[in-house]
């Protein structure tokens, strides 16, 4: 008897601070078409930090600074494409946001000024992670 296994896919998400509380997002590309915080696949024999270093400069041209994992989302629909599991780290940056690679655009906003639509679950991961930079709160499994 002979069994295809089906994993997950490792991905990871970054959430780039620059100065006065903006963080980076990307207009994609490819579909599915939207606003979507900067990340990726991690390749093979790739560390999740060197994975998020390396999308965040690919596709908004900044160099980051990692200052923490935040949290890993890995709710099976989280990705209509395939079922990923997403590691997702705080970066800090300076510079202008300049979108390349897969990114049609990357751009700073500020939590009152998000643009729509935000694709995936980035969505939630934002409203996780502005509740936690107001209250120090993380998210609960």
């Amino acid at each position: 008897m002979s069994e295809k296994f089906r994993n997950p896919l490792p991905t990871i998400d970054i959430i780039i601070e620059l100065a006065g509380g903006a963080i980076v997002l990307i207009e994609r590309k490819n579909p599915p078409h939207g606003w979507a915080l900067p990340g990726g696949f991690v390749d093979y024999g790739e560390s999740l930090e060197n994975a998020a270093r390396r999308e965040a400069q690919e596709e908004t041209s900044l160099e980051v600074k990692l200052i923490e994992q935040f949290y890993a989302y890995s709710d099976p629909t989280r990705d209509a494409r395939h079922h990923t599991i997403s590691t997702v780290f705080i970066a800090t940056a300076a510079g202008t946001p300049r979108g390349a690679d897969d990114a049609k655009r990357a751009q700073a906003f500020v939590e009152t000024s998000l643009p729509s639509p935000l694709v995936f679950d980035h969505a939630r991961i934002l409203r996780d992670y502005f509740l936690f930079k107001r209250t120090g709160r993380r998210p609960r499994p």
